[in-house]
């Protein structure tokens, strides 16, 4: 997966790939010509009420991210669009903030990486299956044994 952040002021690039501008609000100063979007996303931006409770406070990150999360939960059809642009070429996730750490954007990417990475193996025997006994008395190679 293939997802790069980067401010709206800075200038647009073959490199961008797919640029999606996802701030609820229209930047300052920058006109729709020279931001040069495939997409703005105002859906997947956090609500008015939590953009404005955070504040890009650093103290407020963890949880910030986690309210975001919860928002974020209900659009999966807009985040199952940009996983799969990302999977296909490099996606790029536009803001508007001074911040570069502690903005919608790294939430975001972090958000989408995770959703996309594929689960994990578990290991052979790490968890029982359900219904199954936990000691069948069984090892392997060998048969359970019977009670007469």
């Amino acid at each position: 997966m293939s997802i790069r952040l980067k401010r709206i002021y800075d200038g647009a690039e073959a490199a961008d790939g797919y640029r999606v501008l996802v701030d609820r609000v229209w930047p300052r100063g920058v006109s729709k010509r020279a931001a040069r979007l495939d997409a703005w996303l105002k859906e997947v931006a956090p609500s008015s009420g939590l953009r404005r409770w955070f504040g890009h406070d650093p103290t407020k990150w963890k949880e910030f991210k986690r309210r975001y999360g919860q928002e974020l939960a209900g659009r999966a059809a807009e985040l199952e669009a940009l996983t799969l642009r990302a999977r296909r070429a490099r996606l790029t996730l536009l803001f508007g903030a001074r911040d570069t750490r502690f903005n919608q954007a790294v939430a975001l990417k972090d958000y989408l990486e995770r959703r996309g990475r594929p689960a994990r193996p578990r290991a052979r025997g790490s968890r029982r299956s359900p219904g199954r006994p936990a000691d069948s008395g069984a090892g392997a190679g060998r048969a359970p044994r019977v009670s007469r």
